[in-house]
């Protein structure tokens, strides 16, 4: 066996090159957000969503939250960082989100999307989503 070989065998044994998809969707929070006097002074509901694509080492046996990303941490995070101060821009405060959660070692990329559903008198939602990696630096 080669030692490129004998590397897959020892990734695969441990988990490492997996990837473990740790999700929240449509999290609705009420925040200061906008560049628009009446967005400044009161706040609205925002949809928020995130997909975490984190190192996947759990064995499946443990049965122990330290031994996974823990999504409820994840939310409180998320809520604490967006109910935490005005932000003009929903593309900044998702660039907060996004490096908040490549924070943690074990997440390679982050997809967060931001909508704001109270903005278009038809009712629909206007937003952004972008797609963040540990190698963008």
């Amino acid at each position: 066996m080669t030692s490129t070989q004998n590397s897959e065998r020892e990734r695969s044994k441990t988990g490492a090159g997996r990837l473990r998809h740790v999700f929240v969707h449509d999290l609705e929070i009420v925040a200061s957000v906008g560049i628009l006097e009446h967005e400044k002074r009161y706040e609205q509901r925002i949809i928020l969503s995130a997909d975490l694509a984190v190192r996947d080492d759990y064995d499946g046996v443990s049965d122990r939250l330290a031994e996974v990303l823990d999504y409820g941490k994840v939310v409180d995070d998320i809520i604490r960082l967006v109910q935490a101060e005005h932000v003009n821009l929903i593309e900044t405060l998702a660039e907060r989100i996004a490096t908040q959660c490549l924070a943690d070692q074990r997440v390679e990329r982050v997809r967060v999307r931001i909508a704001k559903p109270d903005i278009l008198p038809s009712g629909g939602c206007v937003g952004i989503e972008i797609e963040r990696g540990r190698s963008e630096g």
